[in-house]
């Protein structure tokens, strides 16, 4: 399988919604859904439960549509954040402290 980035640098490859997805586990997508409603304290069923990447041309799970990094890359025409001269910024703050390995993704994409 090919590696698939998302935006902001996480590997969608490693994501359970993306793995799921693409394999079409019903009983994943259940498990997923079960633990992203709890850890996100959201309401998520297994039809949920569905991406092809953040940037792709096919199906994203519903919090793509609202994420405001996605948003900002596609707004400047860019496939990362790797392409930006602001980088990182506030967008992106919050979700590195979280997830320093998206950080260093991108970063490992800028010196390319």
């Amino acid at each position: 399988m090919n590696k698939i980035v998302s935006a902001c640098g996480l590997d969608c490859n490693a994501c359970d919604c993306f793995i799921a997805s693409q394999t079409g586990d019903l009983e994943m997508k259940k498990t997923v859904a079960r633990k992203w409603s709890k850890d996100y304290e959201a309401v998520l069923t297994a039809d949920d439960i569905h991406c092809d990447g953040c940037m792709s041309p096919g199906t994203h799970f519903s919090w793509c549509y609202k994420c405001p990094i996605r948003t900002c890359v596609i707004k400047k025409r860019y496939h990362s954040c790797a392409e930006c001269d602001v980088f990182p910024c506030d967008k992106t703050e919050s979700l590195y402290q979280a997830v320093p390995q998206a950080k260093s993704v991108i970063e490992s994409m800028r010196t390319r």
